[in-house]
């Protein structure tokens, strides 16, 4: 070999070496990189799991509480104090329709007048139809309990209530309060902000008489006497968006989509199939059924829509899915805040159930 290959021999071998070197440095780097953070993470993983855990077993006898909620609703115009009536009581009225608000100050009041006209007119054409409105003003800050206030004035405490809790819970803690101390065979829950028509509920009402009356018909139907309604049925109704969803995804930002796509598979993953729209505010329940659910539900926020439907599947709760009128009204309250906590809300769920931390009272 010449000189000059000597040389380059001798170049290319020195380059391949540096080049060796340059990688020896950079997978030392991602070591010591991955060494670095690998510990902090396991300790995160390790802190999120004992938060999860701890907050689980705090839950485990929430579904029994009624702190902060005043034993009286109180009368306006008489000004005297009426007690709280119990889901365990015999039925007082054919329908109750639970509105949780919080800040509604605005948007309520266009909602109570169309459901108001809506309940005095079928009142009128059916003598047997009765009815209250329960409000559960989740510790505005706002005019929204003044609201209610005024709308109790003009049509009476027996058919407009109203319930403080004092402090914000959230949107699950109110209507679990309001339907533990509703007094109707069927109990709606609805948003304040009339997203959904409220004549909607008939659609609701009419499955759910069409499968109690299936059940009390039934040859195998437990024992029941002559004197059992359709309110001793347990029944849950599900109001349903699935069918606008086609409309919505070409509308919807793609990260919006994206989110709701992801919050789809965690719920199908955590509750399981049956109900395809499970946060639509719009649900009926038989007072069995509410009976059974809402002294055994824990969510206190955006998830307590997928407990419900897991607890209707441990109970055998029957659900029916309805398609429903909706239209977005602007004032939603839900943010990347809000996902985020539903997110939390359904790790919390599975581990709650999962380990038995948990209890189901049938």
């Amino acid at each position: 070999m010449g000189r000059r290959g000597m040389m380059a021999f001798e170049t290319g071998r020195g380059g391949s070496q540096t080049a060796i070197q340059h990688r020896t440095r950079i997978m030392d780097l991602l070591r010591t990189t991955t060494e670095f953070l690998l510990f902090p993470s396991l300790v995160l993983i390790l802190g999120f799991v004992i938060v999860i855990f701890f907050e689980a077993f705090r839950r485990r006898g929430d579904h029994n509480s009624t702190e902060d909620a005043h034993p009286f609703f109180e009368d306006p115009n008489s000004l005297k104090q009426v007690p709280f009536p119990s889901i365990f009581d015999p039925a007082e009225k054919y329908i109750s329709l639970i509105i949780p608000a919080f800040n509604e100050e605005h948007r309520l009041p266009g909602a109570l007048d169309e459901t108001m006209n809506y309940l005095q007119q079928r009142m009128a054409k059916e003598k047997s139809f009765s009815y209250e409105v329960l409000i559960v003003d989740d510790g505005s800050s706002d005019g929204t309990n003044k609201v209610a206030f005024d709308f109790i004035k003009k049509y009476s405490i027996d058919n407009i209530r109203i319930i403080l809790l004092g402090r914000n819970h959230g949107k699950g803690e109110a209507i679990r309060r309001g339907m533990l101390h509703s007094r109707g065979e069927l109990l709606l829950m609805l948003d304040a902000d009339g997203a959904t028509k409220v004549n909607d509920l008939e659609k609701l009402e009419y499955q759910i008489c069409a499968v109690a009356e299936k059940e009390l018909h039934s040859g195998d139907a437990v024992a029941r006497d002559s004197s059992s309604r359709i309110s001793d049925i347990p029944i849950a109704a599900f109001g349903s968006r699935a069918h606008l969803e086609e409309k919505a995804l070409a509308t919807r930002k793609w990260y919006r989509n994206f989110l709701m796509k992801g919050f789809h598979v965690v719920v199908l993953l955590t509750a399981g199939p049956g109900v395809r729209d499970t946060q639509c505010g719009f649900k009926m329940f038989t007072r069995a059924a509410a009976r059974k659910l809402f002294t055994n539900i824990h969510l206190k926020r955006w998830c307590f829509d997928v407990e419900l439907v897991y607890l209707c599947k441990r109970l055998a709760v029957p659900m029916i899915e309805i398609s429903v009128n909706w239209c977005e009204i602007p004032g939603s309250k839900v943010s990347l805040r809000s996902i985020a906590h539903m997110l939390w809300e359904l790790a919390l769920m599975s581990v709650g159930y999962k380990t038995s931390i948990w209890k189901i009272h049938n």
